[in-house]
């Protein structure tokens, strides 16, 4: 089997691994997008009750109200920290999932090369051994048609 037959296999499997590569990359740069939606769907809550918090303040409330206001906006705050947490984690899983695609990118580009230089030397020698070919025939040819003349 010729090497660059042999490379197609290493090739395909390095294009295989790349693709799987970019998939899991697509696959966390959404779930950090919805981690980072998420995160803003807390804070827009959030800023909601404590702007009624604000209101309630000013048209009086009792001290009950006020205390469940304060408790509830605290567990917000809490649930908010935690999700910046999750985006954090998922930001870092991006960025190490994306340099393991490029890897997987650069491997894939370079058995592509080592490929692309087998296939142009198979072709050279193939070259070699059909120009040496006519040679063979070209001279018998001469050969044959000097012993008729003769």
């Amino acid at each position: 089997m010729k090497k660059s037959k042999r490379l197609n296999v290493i090739v395909e499997l390095n294009v295989k691994n790349e693709k799987k590569a970019l998939e899991a990359l697509g696959e966390i740069q959404r779930q950090k997008q919805d981690a980072e939606k998420q995160l803003e769907h807390l804070k827009d809550y959030q800023q909601g009750y404590k702007d009624q918090y604000q209101s309630i303040g000013v048209t009086g409330a009792n001290i009950k109200q006020l205390l469940e206001f304060r408790a509830f906006v605290s567990k917000l705050s809490m649930a908010i920290e935690q999700q910046k947490q999750v985006v954090a984690e998922l930001d870092e899983k991006v960025s190490s999932t994306q340099t393991h695609w490029e890897k997987q990118h650069q491997k894939t580009k370079s058995m592509e090369k080592v490929r692309g230089a087998a296939v142009k030397e198979e072709a050279k020698e193939q070259d070699k051994r059909e120009q040496s070919e006519q040679d063979d025939r070209a001279s018998r040819v001469g050969r044959n048609s000097g012993a008729e003349n003769a």
